[in-house]
C-alpha cells in the first residue's frame, strides 16, 4: 500500500481550483513535492503561493490539450524530481446543449481538455513510472484520472461532456488492465464525481480564443443554468472528494464515486443494455425536472 508519501512527487493538472487544488493540499500535508499545472495563470499563482516554503513546488501554466506543452512539462518534471509517484489527470471543462447544436469548436475544446489532457498525462508519465518501478522493486506509483458520473450515465443536453467522460472511464479501465499485465507496482483509479461545488460550471472562462464558440444556443443557455444550479447546490465539497482520492490510493481502489447513491442510475442503464430495453427516462425519479427541461427546449 502506498502510504508513505513524504518526499514523493505529485503531478496535478487543473491544480488552480476545485479538486486539483484540494488534492494538492492533502498531498502537501503528506509532505509531497507538488507539480501544479493549470491554464489559468492567476489561480495557479495563488495556489503556488499557498504552498511555497512548505514543500517543493513547481508551477507551470499548461494547456493540457496541447501535446507540446504537456511534453515540455513531463521533461521538466523528470529533470527536477524524477518519475512522479502520483499523477492526477484532473483538468476538465464543462459544456452543455443539444448534441447536434454543439459546434466543431465545442467538440475540439471539450475533447481536447477532458480526453486528450488525460491521454497526454497517461502517455507521458506512465513510461516514466514503469521505468522507476523496474529500477526499484519497492517503488510504487498511482495514476488517478478524473472522469465524472457523466462517464457512467448519459444525461440529456450535455452530450459533448458525456462523450468526453465516457472516453476517460474507458481509457482508465483499459489502463488498469494494461498495467496489471506488466507490473504490480503502478496502479490507477478513475474519479467519477457527481455535482460538487467547483469551478467546472464556469469553465468557459478559460476557453482559448481560437476555439471561441459562437453565440450560445438556447439549449446551451438552458444547460448552463441547470448545471450552475446543480453544481452550486452540491452538498459534498471538493475537499471531501480529495479525501476520497487519498483513501482510494491507500486502499488501491479503482472506482472513486463521490455520490454512491447515483450508482442506482448506472444499474438502470446497464439493465437497459442487458434487457435490450430503450434507454430509461433519466428523470423518472424527478419527472418535474424532465417536464421543465422539455417545456424550456420546446419553448412552452
Amino acid at each position: 500500500m502506498m502510504k508513505d508519501y513524504a518526499g514523493k512527487t505529485a503531478v496535478l493538472t487543473g491544480a488552480g481550483s476545485g479538486f486539483g487544488l484540494e488534492v494538492a493540499r492533502l498531498a502537501a500535508e503528506r509532505g509531497m513535492n507538488l507539480v501544479l499545472c493549470d491554464v489559468q495563470e492567476d489561480a495557479l499563482a495563488k495556489a503556488a503561493a499557498e504552498f511555497e516554503g512548505k514543500v517543493p513546488v513547481l508551477a507551470r501554466r499548461v494547456d493540457v490539450a496541447k501535446a507540446d506543452q504537456m511534453e515540455a512539462l513531463a521533461a521538466t518534471v523528470k529533470k527536477r524530481f524524477g518519475a512522479p509517484s502520483f499523477v492526477f489527470n484532473n483538468a476538465g471543462v464543462g459544456s452543455g446543449g443539444l448534441i447536434w447544436e454543439n459546434s466543431l469548436a465545442d467538440w475540439d475544446w471539450v475533447l481536447g481538455v477532458n480526453l486528450m489532457g488525460v491521454v497526454h498525462g497517461v502517455r507521458l508519465f506512465t513510461p516514466m513510472m514503469l521505468e522507476a518501478a523496474a529500477a526499484d522493486p519497492a517503488w510504487q506509483g498511482h495514476i488517478v484520472n478524473t472522469a465524472s458520473m457523466a462517464g457512467m450515465l448519459n444525461p440529456p443536453n450535455m452530450g459533448v461532456y458525456n462523450v468526453s467522460k465516457h472516453a476517460v472511464v474507458s481509457l482508465s479501465e483499459t489502463l488498469y488492465q494494461d498495467l496489471a499485465l506488466v507490473t504490480d507496482q503502478v496502479r490507477c483509479s478513475v474519479l467519477c464525481p457527481f455535482f460538487v461545488a467547483t469551478g467546472i460550471s464556469q469553465s468557459h472562462r478559460n476557453r482559448p480564443a481560437e476555439l471561441a464558440g459562437a453565440k450560445p444556443s438556447r439549449s446551451q443557455l438552458i444547460g448552463q443554468a441547470m448545471t450552475d444550479k446543480a453544481v452550486n447546490s452540491g452538498k459534498i465539497t471538493a475537499a471531501e472528494v480529495a479525501a476520497m482520492v487519498f483513501a482510494a490510493l491507500d486502499r488501491e481502489q479503482f472506482y472513486i464515486f463521490s455520490h454512491p447513491k447515483s450508482l442506482a442510475g448506472v444499474q438502470t442503464r446497464l439493465e437497459d443494455v442487458m434487457q435490450l430495453r430503450n434507454p430509461t427516462d433519466p428523470f423518472h425519479d424527478k419527472p418535474e425536472i424532465g417536464q421543465q427541461l422539455k417545456a424550456a427546449l420546446r419553448g412552452g
